[in-house]
């Protein structure tokens, strides 16, 4: 048992215990704290307003941050940002944030580029796309040369909410749809959908709507990190192991189990890939386009990203798995600044997928 990773062999080991856990991203969590720890446990059997409560205690206590995430952001200069509201099929309006190297950095301003339409994370319950840490990501992929979509679509809880699925869901498509007919005037040739955690998720229910809806020649490629996809928290499978050698690592098999509500109060889409795209047939997944699933090393979700992976290939599909080693759940994401090797390696990633489609 010793030779056992994480709490499969020890199971009092913390993320901070566990030695595999980058020293850097070790010494932030330390000293920041992690906000999971800050909020206490919140039980899979909890009531479903102490859910919802947690939703936005959990945005207020990740706010908390956003003056320091603001202080260290870069200039961007030479990037071209705006907003855009959209109607939803469901009648709501949407916001999308849009940043695109300007002509500048292309040489001209009608130079076609690949273009991601960006799903935040937040479990599809909570944050925000407006989020600093949204904001820099979005604006360093369009330094890098790509034009970024950021969908402020519905949530499940928290100041976005209470909007269960599948409103998300149908913000994300309506997004998409949008992006599609507006390639020329954005100035964008390849499409990825692309988005970490709760954006996994949506990034691939977002591909698997687009098939069952007929326009799935919307999306040239997807590209999901750290994909928060079973819903099966409350009764973890035995082919998910990382959800015991890694659970309370950032996030809880207790508190998923107990969010997922949140996304799908009555339970009735358990099963249904839209809402939790682990349980998609060969079917559902034949004829999809390029997808890259990536995970991180420390992280609860990670075995579930790789089983989607392994189907994607079972299917037929073109498809490719990265697993960063050090980190725990969307670190490569998050610590710009104190691990920069993990988080522009992921969006050199990234770009590289694009440009390749």
């Amino acid at each position: 048992m010793k030779n056992l990773p994480g709490r499969l062999s020890d199971p009092n080991m913390n993320l901070l215990t566990d030695p595999r856990l980058d020293p850097r991203i070790a010494a932030a969590v330390a000293e920041a704290g992690d906000i999971a720890d800050a909020l206490g446990d919140l039980k899979v059997d909890a009531p479903f307003a102490e859910c919802l409560d947690y939703c936005f205690k959990f945005e207020q206590a990740a706010a908390l941050a956003h003056p320091l995430m603001e202080a260290a952001m870069p200039a961007f200069d030479g990037i071209e940002s705006w907003e855009e509201q959209i109607a939803g099929v469901d009648g709501n309006a949407i916001t999308l944030y849009i940043d695109r190297p300007g002509p500048d950095m292309t040489g001209s301003a009608s130079t076609p580029t690949p273009g991601i339409l960006h799903l935040h994370g937040g479990g599809m319950v909570t944050l925000a796309a407006s989020d600093p840490s949204y904001i820099r990501w979005r604006k360093e992929l369009a330094q890098k040369g790509l034009v970024v979509v950021g969908v402020e679509f519905r949530n499940g809880g928290g100041r976005l909410g209470n909007h269960p699925f599948p409103a998300g869901l149908n913000d994300c498509a309506s997004a998409l749809r949008w992006m599609d007919a507006n390639r020329e005037s954005l100035g964008i040739s390849n499409l990825v959908v692309s988005g970490e955690s709760g954006g996994g998720n949506l990034t691939l229910a977002t591909a698997l709507k687009a098939k069952r809806e007929g326009y799935l020649d919307c999306i040239q490629g997807v590209y999901a990190l750290c994909p928060y996809i079973s819903g099966v928290y409350a009764n973890p499978p035995e082919e998910l192991l990382s959800l015991q050698e890694n659970d309370g690592y950032t996030l809880s098999c207790q508190m998923m189990g107990a969010l997922a509500r949140v996304y799908d109060p009555d339970q009735q889409n358990r099963s249904n890939p839209l809402a939790w795209p682990y349980f998609a047939s060969v079917e559902d997944l034949a004829g999809l386009p390029p997808h890259v699933i990536s995970v991180n090393e420390l992280d609860p979700l990670r075995d579930e990203g790789l089983v989607y992976f392994r189907k994607l290939l079972a299917a037929g599909n073109a498809v490719t798995a990265r697993q960063i080693p050090g980190t725990n759940h969307a670190a490569d994401t998050t610590y710009a600044d104190i691990a920069p090797e993990h988080y522009h390696e992921t969006q050199r990633s990234i770009c590289s997928f694009a440009r390749s489609l």
